[in-house]
């Protein structure tokens, strides 16, 4: 049951040549083809290529390779469709982008295969990231693999889903406004949005540039800090990368949380938030106080405007982003008698319903006579949110909150209503107009059916150690990340 294991028991076996990267590989594929055709996580992988690149990690360890130079060396990762990987697909899970094959790496793929991964396969998504079900995608809903009647969470939901159905070792995905956070809690895996600038957003079509971040989804929290720390440091082709050094995001895993602060957010439990949640939540912060963190309320008073905050910005930058996609350079096109009708055409028939959506909200908070009254306002609203949070890291370590209000929701429950769908992001938005870290954990079940629930933790900007810190004893502290999910 290779499939199984972590990323560290895999790698251990690998360095002691117990196993091969070509097994794993193999046990990945074979996975795949089991259970995918329930849960529809992938929507392509090109087997020859990773097994050519599992051989190659293989003849790496004979050569001596250790995974102290190469700390992924034979892993098996996948990656969301919105990432570029040199000769492979790139839809974004969108009509409008055609047969287009990426003609470069995205510097987060550069830097898994520096570190020996097996990169392999394109997971569904709600289309352009925009989504919190992936039910949005152009070609098929990803189901969730605990109960495959309900939602995976968007817009990354292939990647949860794969995670927690073994078909991959970690993904890739990227986070705008909980899109990592919110499938991982659904799904039941680790999943980790970075601070802004933390990790390189080159090859990353982007939604919202102030907002996108990539990282991992990962079955425990030791290797969501490891691929956090692979993908992590300064990149010259990203202009908000920063250059604030890398730790080793395990060293400080001891278990002992006493003199860390950790603070409880009043707006966050709310009414409305599902019984179950809330009470996995309040048994999640007894926990980390007996671990010997203090438990410390705090205010962020304006968390109320963040989901309209949001949704300002968010499809204010994503108007500006999708206007490269006119049919004439690249993608799919439409025809037209002239420039203009071929324009319109391409995106009238290439973008689904949501990104229209999104796209017309942009456009018209963006135009002259609104701009001040929404979008100049809104801006101004982020920095009132974001100072909440650096005021609140001046009396805590961490802040704690529930990932999501609820457990995963039927497939087409939400569809016809919008602001319900919006609605479930609202504990996780806040952290990107923030541009601080954050990470979601398991931390228990409902009990009918059997639907995982998920622990958000938030960090100060490039605190990411101390969150891992945190995560990492919770989590050893409990059983919940052990659970396997039917189709595992």
């Amino acid at each position: 049951m290779l499939h199984r294991l972590t990323i560290s028991e895999l790698t251990a076996r690998i360095e002691k040549r117990e196993c091969t990267s070509r097994e794993a590989t193999r046990a990945c594929l074979d996975q795949i083809r089991r259970v995918d055709g329930q849960v529809k996580a992938f929507l392509s992988f090109d087997e020859a290529d990773a097994l050519a690149q599992a051989d190659a990690a293989d003849a790496l360890v004979r050569g001596g390779a250790t995974l102290a130079a190469k700390p992924l060396l034979g892993v098996p990762i996948a990656l969301k469709d919105v990432l570029a990987h040199k000769g492979q697909p790139l839809n974004c899970a969108s009509k409008i982008l055609g047969n287009f094959i990426s003609p470069y790496d995205a510097t987060v793929v550069t830097k898994l295969k520096e570190a020996g991964a097996v990169v392999f396969g394109r997971l569904n998504m709600d289309e352009f990231a925009m989504g919190s079900s992936t039910e949005n995608s152009a070609f098929f809903t990803t189901l969730n693999p605990w109960d495959t009647t309900r939602i995976p969470g968007g817009s990354s939901g292939g990647c949860a889903a794969a995670v927690a159905a073994h078909e991959a070792f970690a993904t890739i995905g990227s986070d705008t406004g909980g899109s990592i956070r919110q499938p991982a809690a659904l799904c039941g895996c680790v999943g980790v949005k970075p601070t802004y600038g933390r990790v390189s957003r080159f090859g990353l079509t982007a939604f919202a540039s102030s907002l996108d971040q990539i990282g991992p989804f990962t079955k425990d929290v030791a290797d969501a800090a490891l691929v956090t720390q692979v993908l992590s440091g300064h990149d010259p082709m990203d202009s908000t990368s920063m250059r604030e050094p890398v730790v080793d995001y395990r060293a400080g895993f001891d278990g002992d949380l006493k003199g860390l602060r950790i603070g409880l957010p009043k707006e966050y439990m709310i009414g409305g938030l599902d019984p179950e949640v809330d009470a996995s939540v309040r048994q999640a912060v007894e926990q980390l106080r007996k671990l010997g963190a203090e438990i410390v309320e705090v205010s962020l008073p304006h968390t109320e405007y963040a989901a309209a905050t949001y949704y300002i910005i968010a499809p204010a930058e994503a108007s500006a982003n999708l206007a490269r996609f006119d049919g004439i350079r690249y993608g799919a096109r439409v025809d037209g008698a002239d420039p203009f009708e071929l324009n319109s055409r391409t995106r009238g028939e290439g973008f689904g319903p949501e990104v229209k959506r999104r796209i017309m909200l942009g456009t018209y908070v963006l135009s002259s006579g609104y701009y001040d009254a929404y979008y100049i306002r809104a801006q101004k609203v982020r920095t009132l949110i974001r100072n909440d949070f650096l005021k609140a890291f001046e009396q805590v370590d961490v802040i704690v909150t529930p990932t999501t209000p609820s457990a995963a929701f039927k497939v087409g429950e939400k569809s016809d209503d919008p602001l319900q769908m919006y609605l479930c992001d609202v504990f996780t938005i806040s952290c990107n107009l923030a541009g601080i870290c954050g990470i979601s954990i398991p931390c228990g079940f409902t009990a009918s059916p059997k639907l995982p629930i998920g622990l958000q933790l938030l960090g100060k900007p490039f605190g990411e150690d101390t969150l891992f810190r945190v995560a990492h004893a919770y989590e050893q502290s409990t059983g919940w990340h052990r659970e396997f999910s039917p189709l595992a």
